[in-house]
């Protein structure tokens, strides 16, 4: 006789033998007994968690011959032939291979006479979101009205791809996951009835690759019975599965958190030279990350990760070392890391580039505080000075991998400049600078158009500012006549007494003394600013940006 495989030779037989799925048997389980089976049923959830099996051992218990309450029975004639697959009254069609309008015809025609042996004949379609809309509007009239000898029994992975009108027709059984101590249990039975021994560490390995699929993790099973033979050790589930140890992965945490990049890569090679797919590489990486966030933020993480109790604790003693924010961010980075994996020639370069970025990310330090060890260096009474500083740390990105590009080091000035006088805040003219130019447009066209060129508008002692980069914009806007017709529109729209200058090109560098120099020098004497200087070197770092647009003015 050939060789039966696991997932076929332990498959359960009865309601008893099921792994999980209490609920959705606890359902069956009382519909036989109170005489409430529907008529329709559609089983849905992940591959391999028991949907066909369920099917058949329903179409078992309502086929039962036995006089006992408890059925199936597994032992009547009727039980025996659906369990050897010789059932004529059970008809198991693949809905993937049998999709068309003409195999629901000839299925139609088939229920319209009754079972051959049996009490009822029972219908399974797998795959039942294969079909067909034609098929589908083949069944809906069938499913609303079947014949009283008759149960559809359905499975489907994707039951979002059933239409609606088929599943308000049947009775929805969703199946869920497994859970991995469940399967873990499951596993180490089957292994003792199979004489092989398995110890914990490796069935706790196969219950987690089998992701809460029972047939898969047979499947595993058999694979690795074979190659290990009367006894399974972890590190042969981990040969054979092509698996890296979670001490590997939490080793490599550390060393990317504590910002040993040197020690990261290699890690990284080695497990690259042993033939590790890098996306599965980074998949168990980002799980990694995962329980570290979950041991730094909740009180259960225990009971929310499926690791094992020395696991658990080297990841709590890890998470402890550092803020939820810092493992946020490095969990932040190597998911987008992983994105770009998907579609890159290069799956290497991008994890390794992730790397690079969650090394040079840092320790993340809330701004709270930041400014609490700024003012503790100033002092008392230098506090309001440091408030255009302050401002700027908080808005600035928390590292130098996003907002502005950084900006060349600070050159400094062969004679420093002498300090002028801000220009006061233009609140009111910067807010309302569209609804200005849209209320000019109302009146002359061509000015409400000119106006939107406008740059950086502000108000400086009841004299409102309209600067223009290029000198031709506002060329035709500083002659007499529709400077009257603008200075009306000004006053009128914002209700106070205003002069207008209209500034341009060389003539704002030449007459506008609150402005002085371009925008680049500008930045460079921000950069040179004492405070921003005694700033960098007490939290020993550099100016990544430098923000001189009319949002970050103070």
């Amino acid at each position: 006789m050939s060789y039966l495989v696991l997932a076929r030779k332990h498959r359960p037989q009865t309601f008893a033998d099921v792994v999980g799925q209490q609920l959705v048997v606890r359902i069956l389980r009382n519909g036989l007994a109170r005489n409430r089976v529907a008529h329709a049923m559609i089983f849905s959830g992940v591959r391999g968690v028991g949907k066909t099996t369920l099917a058949r051992i329903m179409a078992k218990a309502l086929n039962c011959q036995s006089e006992s309450d408890v059925k199936p029975c597994d032992q009547c004639e009727s039980c025996q032939e659906i369990r050897k697959g010789s059932a004529v009254d059970l008809h198991e069609i693949d809905g993937a291979s049998n999709r068309g309008i003409q195999e629901i015809r000839e299925l139609k025609e088939n229920i319209r006479f009754f079972p051959v042996k049996s009490s009822y004949k029972i219908i399974i379609i797998d795959e039942v979101h294969m079909l067909t809309t034609e098929a589908f509007n083949a069944l809906l009239k069938t499913l609303e009205e079947p014949p009283e000898h008759v149960f559809f029994m359905f499975a489907t992975t994707e039951i979002h791809k059933v239409p609606l009108t088929i599943l308000s027709r049947c009775q929805r059984l969703e199946l869920t996951r497994v859970g991995q101590d469940e399967l873990a249990g499951f596993f180490r039975r089957i292994a003792g009835e199979e004489g092989v021994t398995v110890s914990e560490e490796a069935l706790a390995l196969i219950a987690r690759e089998a992701d809460g699929s029972v047939r898969d993790g047979l499947s595993l099973l058999d694979q690795i019975f074979s190659f290990a033979g009367s006894e399974v050790e972890a590190r042969d589930v981990v040969q054979v599965l092509g698996l890296v140890d979670r001490e590997v992965f939490v080793d490599l945490a550390r060393c990317l958190l504590a910002g040993d990049l040197a020690q990261s890569l290699t890690l990284l090679d080695n497990s690259y030279a042993a033939g590790l797919d890098l996306k599965r590489f980074a998949a168990d990486l980002l799980g990694c990350f995962r329980s570290l966030l979950v041991c730094r933020t909740c009180a259960e993480a225990r009971g929310m990760l499926a690791v094992t109790d020395n696991d658990f604790t080297r990841l709590s003693d890890l998470a402890a070392d550092y803020s939820q924010e810092t493992l946020a961010r490095y969990f932040q980075l190597l998911l987008q890391g992983m994105e770009k994996m998907q579609y890159s020639a290069r799956p290497r370069l991008m994890i390794e580039l992730a790397f690079i970025r969650m090394v040079q990310a840092g320790e993340i330090e809330q701004a709270s505080v930041l400014l609490q060890r700024l003012e503790e260096v100033i002092g008392d009474g230098s506090i309001a000075d440091a408030a255009p500083l302050k401002k700027k740390i908080i808005e600035r990105p928390s590292s130098p991998l996003e907002g502005d590009k950084p900006v060349p080091e600070p050159v400094k000035p062969k004679a420093p400049p002498a300090p002028a006088p801000a220009p006061a805040p233009a609140t009111q003219v910067v807010r309302d600078w569209a609804g200005f130019a849209d209320y000019v447009k109302d009146r002359k066209p061509w000015m409400g158009q000119v106006l939107r060129l406008a740059e950086n508008p502000g108000e400086v002692d009841s004299e409102l500012l309209i600067k223009f980069a290029n000198a031709s914009d506002g060329k035709l806007l500083a002659t007499a006549e529709n400077m009257k017709f603008l200075t009306e529109y000004a006053q009128d729209f914002f209700q106070r007494e205003l002069r207008l200058r209209v500034v341009t090109g060389d003539v704002e560098s030449a007459d506008n003394d609150d402005d002085k120099g371009s925008p680049q020098e500008e930045r460079r004497a921000l950069a040179n600013d004492p405070l921003v200087q005694v700033a960098a070197d007490v939290f020993n770092g550099r100016v990544a940006a430098i923000r001189t647009g009319p949002r970050f003015r103070q």
